[in-house]
């Protein structure tokens, strides 16, 4: 965990030869979606550097919401595609969707290519008290780290 002294707003983590930036103008769920608020208590979310790196390119996207559904944290929202797995997707905080990125299900590259802009997820208006600072989220990374790097080298043995 470190500043980049290359671009000041950022904060990174490494993994392994990877090094993931994280912008500090936003804040950070558990499951590795980032939330940008755009009003009061309206966050867009979308994958972070370490989520990208850990599904690679991403092929597939489907969601099992819709516009003003009411979330429940850590409720199954979607299914996602890449060429390192097969996942559900959960919702990051509890509230209501406002809107939802329909252009990735027709090019789900975008989360891969543009993850802090054009490839964001959806839109929910709700509390965001879960939610981690940059300087948490990678706290909570360092933590999980070793844990997702035996799951990942037990993937590769398959």
């Amino acid at each position: 965990m470190s500043h980049d002294s290359a671009a000041p707003d950022n904060l990174f983590f490494m993994m392994g030869e990877f090094r993931a930036e994280f912008p500090t103008d936003r804040r950070y769920a558990k499951n590795h979606m980032w939330a940008v608020s755009l009003a009061d208590a309206h966050f867009r979310f979308g994958f972070s550097a370490y989520a990208v790196r850990l599904l690679q390119d991403v092929y597939f996207l489907d969601w099992i919401v819709e516009d003003d559904a009411t979330l429940e944290a850590k409720q199954e929202i979607g299914q996602i595609e890449s060429q390192k797995a097969e996942a559900s997707l959960y919702a990051p905080i509890e509230g209501n969707v406002v809107a939802i990125n329909n252009l990735l299900l027709e090019d789900p590259s975008m989360i891969n290519v543009d993850k802090y802009g054009a490839g964001w997820l959806l839109e929910i208006a709700g509390p965001g008290e879960e939610l981690l600072s940059p300087e948490e989220y990678l706290e909570h990374l360092a933590a999980v780290w070793e844990v997702t790097q035996r799951t990942i080298k037990g993937q590769m043995n398959r």
